[in-house]
């Protein structure tokens, strides 16, 4: 077999010497970010608020890639939390590339606006919109010099589609997809990209328990099932490849731009149709 191109070489590793930092990155969509950005060559830092998974994870992914993948303790809730980690990328690494505010939460899953209450919508705006806010906020600081940067968001289907899905998701879901579409105006300016992507059900630990406690399986086979779409698997790492895209110079002139990823789901009538 003939021996690989340069050009070859460089396409597999797409991120070859950028610094990205994950928050959400211990499971799930967050974790399989983290490993195929490490193995397309870049230098991940996980955020996530699970110590111990979060240690475990990182280790595996140096491990397996041989790349710089360290873990930070960071609620991100905390201002003080995501300043600290996007300090601590850049003190480690000596700059910021990618900030991927992933973290989330679906909240109580009832779709009902009856059984609502104040704290539980609270509870999923400061962690998926304000937390998302602070991520993108410190990752400006330090990118608006560099005149360049990419700021990504995980959003929902919840973002294009409406019914079966709680009030506050949805709500704060919707908030993502502006603020992306607002700080890409914003930052456009300075060369910093911003970006969002909107999964459908993934089979990931935190849909596994909102399904109330079923197996990986029975999640992908469920989002099978709504999608168009047929005869391909869902995975999370389908929307890790989208993060990677959106990561790496291929993506040089795409800003603003909310890619779904849903097998089509978000075509239909409703969500549960």
């Amino acid at each position: 077999m003939a021996a690989s191109s340069p050009l070859a070489a460089n396409f597999a590793k797409r991120l070859q010497g950028k610094v990205a930092l994950i928050t959400g990155g211990a499971s799930g969509i967050g974790e399989s970010t983290a490993r195929l950005f490490a193995q397309h060559g870049a230098k991940v830092v996980i955020a996530d608020v699970q110590s111990d998974l979060g240690h475990t994870v990182s280790e595996e992914i140096r491990s397996e890639f041989g790349q710089p993948v360290s873990y930070i303790q960071c609620d991100v809730s905390k201002d003080s939390d995501v300043e600290n980690a996007v300090k601590t990328a850049v003190s480690m690494h000596g700059k910021l590339d990618i900030m991927f505010n992933n973290a989330g939460i679906t909240g109580k899953y009832d779709p009902s606006i009856l059984s609502l209450q104040r704290e539980d919508f609270k509870k999923v705006f400061d962690i998926n919109v304000y937390g998302g806010f602070l991520g993108a906020k410190h990752a400006a600081k330090v990118m608006i010099p560099e005149k360049k940067g990419c700021i990504l968001f995980t959003a929902s289907i919840a973002s294009v589609s409406y019914g079966g899905i709680p009030h506050a998701y949805t709500a704060a879901k919707h908030a993502v997809v502006g603020l992306t579409k607002n700080l890409a105006v914003e930052l456009g300016k300075h060369g910093i990209r911003v970006n969002c992507i909107s999964p459908a059900g993934i089979p990931t630990p935190l849909a596994a328990k909102v399904m109330g406690g079923v197996d990986l399986k029975t999640v992908q086979e469920a989002s099978m099932a709504t999608a168009n779409l047929k005869g391909v698997k869902v995975e999370a790492n389908d929307i890790a490849e989208a993060a990677l895209y959106l990561g790496s110079e291929e993506s040089k002139f795409v800003s603003g731009l909310n890619i779904v990823v849903d097998g089509g789901n978000s075509l239909r009538s409703s969500y549960l149709s």
